[in-house]
């Protein structure tokens, strides 16, 4: 064989190996530094963007208002949130993921030192709004930086993580304000959740690896609109943007009032107490991070059927006059409402082959936009109806969830049949 017909057949066989995959993966370099980041940055955001829910008794009593005028304080900032999510996402294509996190941390924390120092329940409810507006480059920028710089092996339960930082920010924000309001009011309370957001707004930035798979995009707007539209027009996509929706509508409603409902008869419970009830959002923790092997075991129909379950039997339970069975169907809410959440948005940045920023932010937008309905709506029927009112609220939702989830299983069956006939 000649020489050069040799060499150009080894060269041949070297090009055919497959490069190594750079991104990274659980027990390789940087990834407890980026899985740590990102967990502290899902407790700054949920800390903040929550922060005055488990105070929503003592701002009404404050300010002279009803539930419903008080859950405002809620849903302007998830209504921010879900506004300002896409704009943001864009941002986030142009300029880059960590760069984008960083400074909707930094304007975040700066307000959120404000908001202790609002004179009037309007002027609270408008840097609420401007609060979640800030927040809104995190959550989607985050899952596209995890869908670049993570193996798609270890993506649903990277993302679990940081979904399961976004629990502890709920939790670690409610509980901590409820005790600190007992003694010192709601306005000390939200102040030191705005310290410990800075401080984790600070660890965020120090330890989170540079991207290394970032390939800058458009800022064009027709280029934005193309992708969006690519997106909404995947039924897939249409579908798990309406779970995310339907999910949260439920944990919205029932964590606006569950507050009212303990601090009234006939459980009487004092701040402090109601506060520590949002212990149960490590159960959250814990169902997000495993999810990952929930769908390994059942597929991604399988572990939401099981999520809307759970949280089904949850809410049916936390009818009861029982003080024990109100918690015990908060955690069957909590651990059932985080699965799903982490399925179905995980299943979104694994769908997305492009524009995995837009894809992320339509999803975060439906999510908060469902919390914003969920806390507004849920107030209202809680008003109109007691917590029974609020129950049926997150039923109808839940019962959302299943039909979309079924009618996506026969669309995938009828599409597999079509590919084997």
């Amino acid at each position: 064989m000649p020489a050069s017909t040799e060499a150009s057949m080894t060269m041949g066989a070297v090009s055919a190996v497959p490069a190594p995959d750079s991104r990274m993966a659980p027990g390789g370099p940087g990834y407890r530094r980026m899985s740590f980041a990102l967990f502290l940055a899902g407790v700054a955001t949920f800390a903040l963007l929550y922060s005055t829910q488990a105070l929503l008794p003592l701002i009404s009593g404050d300010f002279g208002v009803a539930a419903s005028d008080a859950s405002w304080t809620v849903a302007a900032a998830t209504g921010g949130l879900a506004l300002f999510v896409l704009p943001m996402s864009a941002l986030s294509e142009r300029y880059g993921r960590r760069t984008v996190m960083t400074g909707s941390l930094a304007v975040a924390v700066v307000v959120g030192l404000l908001v202790p120092l609002a004179p009037s329940l309007p002027v609270l409810v408008a840097l609420r709004a401007l609060q979640g507006a800030a927040l809104a480059g995190l959550p989607a920028s985050a899952t596209a930086y995890l869908a670049e710089e993570v193996r798609p092996k270890a993506l649903v339960t990277a993302i679990g993580l940081f979904v399961a930082g976004n629990s502890v920010g709920g939790m670690s924000g409610r509980v901590i304000t409820g005790w600190v309001a007992q003694e010192w009011g709601w306005r000390v309370a939200l102040g030191v959740i705005g310290a410990i957001a800075v401080g984790c707004a600070v660890a965020f930035r120090l330890l989170l690896p540079a991207p290394k798979h970032f390939v800058a995009g458009s800022l064009k707007p027709r280029v934005l609109v193309r992708t969006v539209r690519e997106h909404l027009s995947n039924p897939l996509m249409c579908r798990l943007y309406a779970i995310g929706a339907l999910f949260m509508t439920v944990f919205g409603g029932v964590y606006t009032v569950i507050g009212y409902r303990l601090t009234e008869a006939p459980f009487d419970l004092p701040q402090g107490v109601v506060g520590s009830i949002f212990l149960v959002y490590l159960v959250g923790t814990v169902s997000a991070s495993t999810a990952g092997r929930l769908v390994g075991r059942l597929g991604r129909r399988g572990a939401l059927y099981a999520a809307g379950a759970t949280t089904t039997a949850g809410l049916v339970l936390s009818l009861a006059d029982s003080l024990v069975l109100v918690l015990l169907g908060l955690v069957l809410i909590t651990g059932g409402f985080f699965a799903g959440h982490a399925c179905a948005s995980s299943a979104v940045s694994k769908t997305a082959t492009e524009g995995r920023a837009q894809a992320s932010a339509l999803y975060q937008s439906a999510y908060y936009i469902g919390s914003s309905v969920g806390s507004t709506v849920g107030a209202l029927a809680f008003h109109a109806g007691g917590w029974a009112g609020t129950v049926g609220v997150g039923l109808l939702a839940v019962l959302g969830v299943v039909t979309i989830t079924v009618l996506g299983t026969r669309a995938a069956r009828a599409q597999q049949r079509l590919l084997t006939a």
